[in-house]
Parts: structure tokens; C-alpha cells; sequence
């Protein structure tokens, strides 16, 4: 006679090969949830809501905005959700994932601080994020008109408007519930370099100045206002820096906090004595003529941030690779370290592009083609040397182990037209996301609060 623990083990094996079996027919929502899967809570956010999902893809936590997502969203470790909020903004810009708007909730879905940065001028974009102090750095664009772009030594200026973006970083300090003193500042237009025209301003030899960004690289912009499209903005509080993408340069940046709002409109100056200059790029060297397309190691990046300390290449920075305009196009995950003799104090030799040569580690799938996001999307390390990773086009969310083995997969079943069913083909559909994040279980945020899940977000299947 078979024993009771037999009977056990068989009948708990036949249920995980029947879940196994039910999840792998799913076409939206969870896909896969291996046991090896980091516990934890994934968050993003689509149209007027955010979600907190677990590892069995429901609902735990869901916010509800009068704004349609103005596309990053943060989960605070008080438990508060800080997100960019899209407002109308009357067609007056051409960049896409224009907001104008920051909002923060607490726990319970409350709304209590909104600040609304939009004029005709000046807006809010893409991406903020959170500091340790409470503050919060805000990406956002300024309306450079004709006459300055032209003094500032740009060639080209396209029809109709024959303007340029000034990108932005400011600090945030809030203040009352829909209010904030902007406590610190940076402009790109005040880091610029030019060898178009002697009599204008910024005019210099661009390969001497790596420290400057050539307002007349047009890279993937075809030459309009929105030229250079920064999309994300992240923060290291150790060595009081800021880094950040460009899309249509196809490199990242990072610049010095330290300074004062004036000392970052100058090359002198701050921590690092280099005011507002560039510390450090990375991607393609082209733009400052060390290289040529085939030296190119970035293409339309998204969110490169320090990888925190505890994991796995900690100190390095990892970014999502689209991989738009090379061909084939597709998309990667990279991990690289900026060659530095002092943390913070990047090497640098002049007539040479920034190291590395190679980066340190990159993610793409057997048939490279099979992963790819030509906008959007978000790469992350976790615990156990694990890697999150959003293919923000498909909506698509999977965890690989450090064999580069999917333990979780998830496909989020919100379209353009509504939440989609369970057996919905979710390729005719919108299903964008921005960016996900998923906080490991043990997150400050989630000490004390109730984490029972709910149904899942899509509709049963019809």
C-alpha cells in the first residue's frame, strides 16, 4: 500500500503541472511563475491607473489618477506613490511623453501633493525621481526660439516653428499640497560646443570638448526641436551625481549635484570641480567626433541607473538598449562600468572615446530579433543576481535567473481600448508600458500594510 506521503508528493506534482499547463495557455496577464522568481511585487502604470501586482499576477494595490500616466512611476519606501501625470498641453510641443504635472498619493489612494509644471514654454517630461532628502528631480523641457538657437551656433532649425529644446533637470523641494521651491537647476544649453560659426556663441573643436554636447548632432531627430529627447533621470545620493539618457544621441550622461544652481551653469566648480559639464558619456562617440557608427554601442537607450548596493554588479550601471536604427534592430540589456581612478572621478584620455570598449555583461534572446522595443522600457537587477526586465512596445515583463532562464513572465493586459480577456490576442492591441519595477517582498514599504491579493487585472476568459 502506498504510504500517505506518496499520495502527497503525487497529488501536489499533478498540481503544479496542472497550474503549469493552465498559466502556459494564458495570452495576457501571468504567463510564468517559477518558484525561482524573486518574491516580490511588480509596479507600473497605464492610462489613469497604477498597479501593484504579485508573483500570481493580481492585484494587491491599485491607485486611481484624474491624469493618464506622464509614463515613470516610483513606489516610496513611506509606502507613498510619486508618478508624472499627463495634462493637455495644447499641442504646443512635438516631443512625445510630455506631462506637466507630478503627483504623489499616500498608501490608501489619497492624493497629497500635486505640482503642475506646464506653460507655454516650459513642461514637464518622461520621467522624476525620488532623492533620500524628500526632494524629487523633475525632467522637463524649455522652448529655446529662433534667434537664441542661432546665436547659440545651431545650423539647422525645421519648419514650422524653427525652435530647439532646452532640456532641464530641476529639484523639487515640496511644499504645502500643490506647491514646490525649486531648490537647485540645470540646463543643457549652458554645456553646449559648436564649430559651425566662429562669430556665435559655444564655438570650439567638438573633439577637444567631451565635456560639451554638439548642438548640431542631429542623430535620430531628423533635425527638430525635440533633438536631443533626455527619457530618464536617476540619482546616486553616495556620490551626489545624476544620470542620464538620450534617445536621439544615443548616449548617457552623468553630471555632478553637488554644485549650486549657478555653479552648474559653469564648467568650474562642485565636488568634482567640473560645474554642470559632462563627468562621463557613454555610447556613441560619433557625437563627439572619437568614433565612427561602428564604435556605436548605444541605440535609443532607456533608464541606466547605478545598480544599488547588495546585487550583483553593484556600482556599475545598467541600461535598456532598444537597439532602434541598426541593423538587425533589436534590443539588449547592458551592465558596464565606468572606468573611474576614485569613485566618482572617471578616466578620461583626451583624442580617445570614453571606456569601457565593451560592456561587462549583455542580455538579448537566442534569436536576437525575438527582443526587441524600439521606445520605452526598463531593465533592472534584483536579488540573487536576477534581472527584471520591461519590453515596454509588447507590455512584456520577465525575470531571468543568472543562467538567463525566464523564472517570471507577465504580459500586461491593458490596451488602448480597455482592459483586455483572458485569451485575447494582446498584438492588435496598444498595451505600452513606460516602465515596470518590481520591489523585492522584503521592501521598506510593504512592513505593516495588507497584502491581500485580489482577482487579477484582466477580464476572465470569454
Amino acid at each position: 500500500m502506498m504510504k500517505p506521503f506518496k499520495y502527497l508528493m503525487i497529488f501536489c506534482l499533478f498540481s503544479f503541472l496542472f497550474a503549469l499547463t493552465i498559466t502556459s495557455q494564458n495570452t495576457v496577464g501571468l504567463i510564468i511563475n517559477s518558484e525561482n522568481a524573486i518574491d516580490g511585487y511588480t509596479l507600473f502604470t497605464v492610462h489613469t491607473n497604477t498597479y501593484l501586482i504579485d508573483n500570481n499576477g493580481k492585484i494587491v494595490k491599485q491607485w486611481k489618477s484624474d491624469y493618464s500616466a506622464g509614463q515613470s512611476v516610483y513606489l516610496l519606501e513611506n509606502g507613498n506613490l510619486l508618478r508624472p501625470a499627463e495634462i493637455p498641453s495644447k499641442g504646443r510641443f512635438t516631443m512625445p511623453s510630455v506631462g506637466g504635472r507630478v503627483e504623489l498619493f499616500d498608501w490608501d489612494g489619497n492624493l497629497i501633493w500635486e505640482y503642475n509644471y506646464s506653460t507655454p514654454t516650459k513642461t514637464q517630461h518622461h520621467d522624476v525621481c525620488p532623492m533620500p532628502n524628500g526632494n524629487i528631480l523633475m525632467l522637463a523641457i524649455e522652448v529655446i526660439n529662433q534667434s537664441e538657437a542661432v546665436q547659440m551656433g545651431r545650423k539647422l532649425l525645421t519648419p514650422p516653428f524653427k525652435q530647439l529644446y532646452n532640456e532641464q533637470i530641476l529639484e523639487l523641494k515640496p511644499k504645502g499640497s500643490n506647491d514646490a521651491d525649486i531648490v537647485w537647476e540645470w540646463n543643457l544649453k549652458d554645456h553646449l560646443v559648436q564649430d559651425h560659426d566662429m562669430t556665435k556663441d559655444n564655438y570650439g573643436v567638438i573633439k577637444d570638448n567631451p565635456q560639451r554636447i554638439d548642438v548640431n548632432y542631429i542623430g535620430s531627430s531628423s533635425g527638430g526641436a525635440n533633438w536631443i529627447h533626455i527619457n530618464s533621470v536617476q540619482y546616486n545620493a553616495e556620490l551626489d551625481q545624476i544620470v542620464l539618457s538620450s534617445k536621439h544621441l544615443s548616449e548617457i550622461y552623468i553630471i555632478d549635484h553637488s554644485t549650486t544652481t549657478a555653479l552648474a551653469a559653469t564648467s568650474s566648480g562642485g565636488r568634482y570641480q567640473k560645474g554642470g559639464d559632462i563627468l562621463y558619456r557613454w555610447g556613441n562617440p560619433a557625437v563627439y567626433k572619437q568614433g565612427t557608427v561602428e564604435d556605436q554601442e548605444l541605440f535609443g537607450p532607456h533608464f541606466p541607473y547605478w545598480i544599488g548596493k547588495g546585487l550583483k554588479d553593484a556600482g556599475k550601471i545598467i541600461v535598456f538598449n532598444n537597439g532602434t536604427f541598426r541593423q538587425p534592430e533589436y534590443s539588449e540589456v547592458l551592465i558596464f562600468e565606468p572606468p573611474a581612478g576614485t569613485p566618482g572621478h572617471y578616466s578620461y584620455k583626451a583624442n580617445t572615446a570614453y571606456g569601457p570598449a565593451n560592456p561587462d555583461y549583455f542580455y538579448n534572446a537566442p534569436e536576437i530579433t525575438d527582443f526587441y522595443s524600439p521606445f520605452k522600457s526598463s531593465a533592472q537587477r534584483l536579488p540573487q543576481g536576477h534581472t527584471f526586465i520591461c519590453e515596454g512596445e509588447s507590455g512584456h515583463f520577465f525575470e531571468i535567473n543568472e543562467q538567463e532562464k525566464i523564472v517570471w513572465e507577465y504580459i500586461s493586459p491593458i490596451g488602448s481600448s480597455g482592459i483586455l480577456s483572458q485569451g485575447e490576442d494582446p498584438t492588435n492591441e496598444k498595451n505600452i508600458v513606460f516602465r515596470a519595477i518590481k520591489y523585492p517582498a522584503n521592501y521598506k514599504a510593504f512592513k505593516g500594510r495588507d497584502l491581500t491579493p485580489g482577482p487579477p487585472i484582466e477580464k476572465p476568459r470569454q
